[in-house]
C-alpha cells in the first residue's frame, strides 16, 4: 500500500512538473473558434483545429510560447494579452482586421489568412507539423 502511495505521489508530481499550462489566452480561443471554426462548412478541418492545432494557430514550435507563427505575430501586434483578454469585442475586431491581411506579406495578391481558413487551411502554415518546427531565430532554453 505505501509503495501504491508513493508511486501515486511520484506520478502526480512529475505530471505537474512536465505538463507546461497553455500560454494561448482561453478567451483569444474561444473568439477565434466563434469567428471562424465552429461554424465551418468543413467540420474534418473544424475538429482537427479544435483538438490538435489549439494553440498552433498563433504559435510557432514547441519549446516556447512566446514563439508566435506570422499569424500570431500580426494579432499580437493589435492584442495585449492581460489588457484585452476579457474584451471580447477588440479581439474580434482584431481577429477581422488580421483576417483581412494577405497571408504573404510579401505578395499583397496572396489569399488572406481569413480566406486560408474558410478555404480548410491553416492561418500561417500548409500543415500543423510546420506550426510544430521551431522558429530558426528562437533562441534554445
Amino acid at each position: 500500500m505505501r509503495c501504491l502511495k508513493m508511486f501515486t505521489a511520484v506520478v502526480a508530481v512529475t505530471t505537474v512538473v512536465l505538463v507546461r499550462p497553455a500560454a494561448a489566452l482561453p478567451q483569444f480561443q474561444k473568439v477565434f473558434f466563434t469567428e471562424y471554426i465552429n461554424d465551418h462548412g468543413n467540420a474534418e478541418f473544424a475538429e482537427m483545429v479544435k483538438t490538435e492545432v489549439k494553440c498552433f494557430i498563433c504559435h510557432q514550435g514547441k519549446k516556447k510560447k512566446k514563439n508566435r507563427n506570422p499569424y500570431g505575430m500580426q494579432l499580437s501586434e493589435l492584442l495585449d494579452k492581460k489588457k484585452d483578454k476579457k474584451d471580447v469585442d477588440k479581439i474580434s475586431a482584431a481577429l477581422k482586421k488580421v483576417g483581412d491581411m494577405p497571408s504573404n506579406p510579401k505578395d499583397p495578391n496572396s489569399e488572406t489568412y481569413a480566406e486560408r481558413i474558410a478555404a480548410g487551411k491553416l492561418p500561417a502554415a500548409d500543415n500543423l507539423e510546420d506550426l510544430k518546427v521551431e522558429p530558426k531565430d528562437s533562441d534554445e532554453e
